[in-house]
């Protein structure tokens, strides 16, 4: 099978399910596992380099309102690949190739090729998705598999706080302007043993006021800017240090998001263990993708 993925956490799950070799392309943001960045990219970015986070929200607004696309895709190579499953997601036009562009495209490609959305918005579903994606690409069994260690996985975190303390925790998604975490993030807190004192499970992420998130009281604030790795996660926190002291919280880190909470992918379960890590330090063991404490 000839498989062009259109989105990264739709990546990361086929090389997870044992069919990275099926994998024809992948889009220009698709940086995970290595193997990935050697497949030829269906897709670029619109928006220039170098933007302030503030530049990038004007910009995305921009062009959405505009009903104009973040990202480009490249028809002509998506033809010449003529793919058989092309796999990608509606649920949000920040992140990939607008879905009723790419299902136009599709009909007009030699091999008629089918295409799949992933749309998650909590963590059970992302974990329907490996059972569709699995269906679809005939490793059903590769599937049952994956399901079952994520979901081991996600026990043991549960297992090891569920005796402990939670702590009022806030996850800024976005400095500038402040979004909170929405969709799955809100349940992850609430399985790492915290409170999230501003997210709404399933819903989408919400734009607030720093005095909103000062009135939410958090002990625990988490930046995870989306899209951005823990360095430039930490970079944002630190030129917001001002707006984050005022907060009051015992504690402020700054974590990986790319990797770990913004793609519905297999490492949403590393950001569960890297939450109870954060929160339970002396209950759950270091992640695989730890956190750097912001200094206010």
């Amino acid at each position: 099978m000839r498989i062009v993925s259109l989105v990264p956490h739709a990546t990361e799950l086929l090389y997870a399910l044992g069919l990275g070799d099926d994998v024809v392309a992948v889009t220009h943001e698709c940086d995970h596992p290595t193997e990935a960045q050697a497949k030829p990219h269906v897709t670029r970015d619109r928006l220039p380099a170098g933007l302030s986070a503030a530049e990038i929200d004007r910009a995305v607004r921009v062009r959405t309102e505009a009903g104009e696309a973040i990202y480009e895709l490249d028809e002509e190579l998506l033809h010449a690949l003529e793919p058989d499953l092309i796999v990608t997601q509606a649920l949000c036009p920040v992140c990939a190739v607008s879905y009723d562009d790419v299902a136009k495209v599709a009909t007009t490609i030699k091999t008629c090729p089918k295409v799949i959305a992933l749309d998650p918005k909590t963590l059970g579903e992302t974990m329907g998705d490996i059972r569709t994606l699995a269906e679809a690409t005939g490793c059903r069994e590769a599937g049952l598999d994956l399901v079952a260690r994520q979901r081991a996985r996600i026990d043991r975190v549960k297992l090891a706080v569920r005796k402990a303390p939670r702590p009022r925790v806030v996850a800024i998604e976005w400095l500038d302007p402040v979004f909170i975490g929405g969709h799955w993030t809100p349940q992850l807190i609430d399985l790492a043993g915290g409170i999230d004192v501003l997210g709404n499970p399933g819903e989408h992420s919400e734009q607030v006021m720093w005095e909103d998130v000062k009135a939410a009281r958090p002990e625990v604030v988490v930046c995870m800017p989306c899209g951005y790795d823990a360095p430039r996660a930490h970079l944002e926190a630190e030129l917001y240090a001002h707006e984050l002291r005022r907060l009051g919280a015992e504690r402020v880190v700054a974590v990986d998001a790319s990797a770990t909470f913004s793609r519905p992918g297999p490492r949403l379960v590393d950001g569960l263990e890297l939450l109870g890590h954060i929160l339970h330090p002396d209950l759950v063991g270091a992640p695989a993708y730890p956190p750097i404490p912001v200094t206010l």
